[in-house]
């Protein structure tokens, strides 16, 4: 089966005003099939919402692509015509911001936000649009969808806005969604119920999502398959279940054993965590080698020489690491 999307050696720099660019994402390579939940973990600043951007080309001016390949369904978004690839936003990959606030427009309906996306890539009269921007609405679980449908963002709360964010993606049933840290903002209970309904939109559609998240437990929730990803690199992968119960990596280790249970989880309060020690490495000033060898337990003298490559330690697993170099 050929994959819906194939992301090949991806390669992303921040410009940084001055002189240099400063690496974001490095020669990233992963697969997403039709109906499959990925979920790509790692702490903040790896790059995993410059990947998010990168998929429906949203990047900002300061961002640049050095190389590699992006195709959706054959066709190379990297080099698509601006006026193709706006027909594909929305209507064939949806992306799903972490801050509610700052993706709803303050100033319009969140109702016609979402009616908004239909007439943008449907022939429909603006009656049509508004009756399925309420039936969006009650899709998303939403009650009194006329009255939410009037209501500004500010009005709602933030269950009720990133529920109406999840409403907008869905608006033209994509094939991609890719979901951007989707419950970070929330409290417990609204996360709770945000993953639940992922779940569920999971049941009743062939859409695939990529869920992105630094807490292991979120994507533990929705995800089928893991990326784990640091300083721009992805070091590990594998279905989400083998990974947890024996991850590879080091880093992957370290990350499963510091995150804390979710507090609805009955391990709440009982774990206890070793954080991983050091700190994320600085990107502008990335020396050779593995980059997370000054926080690596295992560490050995190659790893301050030489980067690994990826290895197939069995199975469906790969990993970034020269402990399993043969």
């Amino acid at each position: 089966m050929d994959a819906l999307l194939q992301v090949q050696n991806l390669t992303i720099n921040y410009d940084n005003g001055r002189c240099f660019e400063i690496p974001a994402v490095a020669g990233v390579t992963f697969d997403i099939y039709e109906g499959e939940a990925v979920g790509l973990l790692g702490e903040s600043g790896c790059g995993k919402t410059t990947i998010a951007l990168s998929l429906p080309r949203l990047l900002p001016d300061s961002a640049n692509i050095v190389q590699g390949q992006v195709r959706y369904r054959d066709r190379e978004l990297l080099t698509l015509p601006e006026r193709d690839m706006e027909r594909i936003r929305g209507e064939e990959i949806s992306l799903i911001f972490s801050e509610p606030s700052l993706a709803l427009n303050p100033v319009m309906c969140v109702g016609n936000q979402i009616a908004e996306v239909l007439h943008a890539h449907r022939s429909w009269e603006s009656r049509r649009c508004r009756l399925e921007a309420e039936a969006l609405l009650a899709r998303v679980h939403l009650q009194d969808t006329a009255r939410i449908y009037k209501a500004f963002p500010h009005e709602l709360s933030g269950g009720q806005n990133q529920r109406v964010l999840i409403a907008q993606a869905l608006a033209c049933n994509p094939s991609l969604i890719i979901a951007d840290e989707p419950t970070t903002s929330l409290d417990v209970r609204t996360q709770t119920e945000i993953l639940n309904l992922f779940r569920e939109l999971k049941r009743e559609s062939r859409t695939a999502f990529l869920f992105i998240s630094h807490h292991p437990g979120v994507l533990a929730a929705v995800a089928d398959r893991l990326l784990v990803m640091y300083a721009g690199r992805i070091v590990e992968e594998g279905v989400l279940l083998q990974v947890y119960a024996n991850p590879l990596h080091p880093y992957t280790r370290g990350l499963l054993q510091s995150a804390p249970p979710k507090p609805y989880s009955s391990a709440f309060g009982k774990k206890r965590l070793s954080p991983i020690p050091g700190n994320p490495p600085d990107m502008a000033t990335l020396k050779p080698g593995c980059p997370f060898a000054p926080r690596c337990p295992v560490r050995m003298e190659i790893c301050a020489i030489s980067e690994p490559g990826y290895t197939n330690p069995g199975g469906n697993r790969l990993v970034r690491c020269h402990a399993y170099v043969n």
